[in-house]
């Protein structure tokens, strides 16, 4: 789903940019207010664990690729796509400076694309089908949309650059990430249900949860 270094004509790439900058400074404010000693490792070690699932890439026609990429699994963990936003900017820095993966001019356009639209979309799709279809299929679903929509986005993008055609790039994108996206799903139920299982004090709808029943005690207190 990397989009290649230069891909992206140069005109074009302040305007990602601009978009990444707004979304980093919202997440930014979001960490500062919400990021504990907790948090702190769980995100560096999916931060770790989504370089290294990004980095099994299957070509692509017209220079992009398909891979696994947990822009859902990270917004559902922390009940925060700005989680993901934060994430995905620092392992694809990484990639782009480092390992040839995406690039300078493309980073901005795939952090949209990984971070952004990868954790919006997966954090409230989750959220509007868990009470309909209950919490694994939920999981499953939103995951695999949130996936699918962002590699969809890719073909967008590619397609204003002048890089290859609209019709075909949905068609590839699209076949090729709804099969990863069956992956990426039952991989995001798996892991986000060990660690419910394990420490669901680092879930981030418990978190809220027992924050709000913290607050409602204090409130009690300061009352009597």
């Amino acid at each position: 789903m990397h989009i290649p270094d230069g891909f992206i004509p140069l005109w074009q790439v302040p305007i990602y940019y601009a978009i990444l900058v707004v979304a980093l400074l919202i997440s930014l404010r979001w960490a500062k207010k919400n990021l504990d000693e907790k948090m702190v490792p769980l995100m560096a070690v999916l931060a770790a664990a989504i370089f290294a699932i990004m980095s099994m890439n299957i070509p692509i026609p017209w220079g992009t690729s398909g891979h696994m990429v947990g822009g859902a699994l990270v917004a559902i963990l922390f009940c925060a796509p700005e989680a993901a936003i934060i994430i995905f900017t620092l392992v694809l820095l990484v990639q782009g400076l480092f390992f040839g993966d995406g690039g300078v001019t493309a980073l901005a356009a795939n952090v949209i694309n990984m971070g952004i639209i990868g954790g919006v979309v997966g954090l409230y799709s989750f959220k509007a089908l868990r009470k309909l279809v209950g919490k694994v299929p939920a999981i499953f679903i939103a995951s695999w949309l949130s996936i699918f929509l962002a590699a969809e986005m890719v073909a967008v993008e590619m397609w204003l650059a002048g890089t290859f055609p609209l019709g075909l790039g949905l068609i590839f994108m699209g076949i090729y990430h709804s099969i990863i996206g069956v992956i990426e799903g039952i991989l995001t139920v798996v892991v986000i249900l060990a660690i419910e299982k394990t420490r669901p004090d680092l879930l981030g709808w418990n978190r809220d949860k027992n924050l709000g029943k913290l607050k409602t005690e204090e409130s009690e207190v300061i009352a009597k």
